[in-house]
């Protein structure tokens, strides 16, 4: 997913473009396109696209893969995310692909869910090669998520326009969502919180977010399938993946 979106959002095309054989015969993604973007921010995301072509290969070669699902990265579907964060539809639609500041928020959607999913996945583990895939993925993720914090904490103040809603509130209504969807408490913040819930209880600035201890937050397969589906079920494909996530664990419950 993260690949597709990079990749189109930064160049104007995909893994059927650059590398065909990593989709695996699997369908081609809805309405995703290129983005309206400055060319700071096209440059950061096509490193992250072609990071996450790396990251393919490197599961490819470790595990055996599957085709690429559907997926599903349409104005619409980043729309019906952004609505439900706030709970009522955000007049005009939300579009992704319109500019920096939306596309940089429909990003930050995307990487720490994968990260809290590496997080949480990585005791479960005993193949040692399996390990060190997975630490090497959470690294990368990690920094893709800091950047993206970054790049959206320093302008967290100004407003989202038409809708005159800030950076911070849209992320804060993001990471709120995850939760509620996730269904396991607190395991996502937004870019201010409340001080207690800050750093050492101490600070309302939270350009990364974590636990008590400020370790990462951990999700389980389930709670990351209920995310991605938006349905806050594992069971019902939606969201980015009308038809359902591939794998074993997803396919369990389809």
């Amino acid at each position: 997913m993260e690949a597709e979106f990079f990749l189109w959002g930064s160049l104007g095309y995909g893994l059927d473009k650059f590398a065909p054989q990593l989709a695996d015969g699997g369908p081609k993604p809805i309405g995703v396109r290129i983005a309206k973007l400055s060319p700071l921010i096209r440059d950061v995301i096509a490193q992250f696209g072609f990071q996450e072509v790396g990251h393919i290969r490197a599961i490819k070669e470790t595990v055996r893969g599957f085709p690429r699902p559907l997926l599903n990265l349409s104005r619409e579907s980043f729309a019906t995310v952004m609505n439900d964060a706030f709970g009522h539809p955000l007049q005009p639609s939300f579009d992704p692909y319109a500019n920096d500041f939306n596309y940089l928020l429909a990003s930050y959607v995307i990487p720490y869910v994968g990260l809290t999913g590496y997080v949480g996945a990585n005791p479960k583990l005993h193949s040692p090669i399996a390990k060190r895939l997975v630490a090497g993925l959470l690294g990368v993720e990690s920094g893709q998520d800091a950047v993206l914090r970054a790049l959206l904490y320093e302008r967290g103040r100004e407003n989202v326009e038409p809708y005159g809603i800030t950076v911070t509130e849209f992320t804060n209504r993001i990471s709120e969502l995850r939760n509620k969807l996730g269904r396991q408490g607190i395991k996502d913040e937004g870019l201010r919180v409340k001080p207690k819930i800050g750093a050492e209880g101490s600070i309302r600035g939270n350009i990364l977010a974590g636990g008590k201890y400020s370790l990462s937050y951990d999700r389980t397969p389930e709670e990351i399938l209920r995310i991605v589906y938006g349905s806050g079920q594992e069971s019902k494909p939606g969201g980015f993946y009308p038809n359902g996530a591939e794998g074993r664990i997803a396919k369990s419950y389809l």
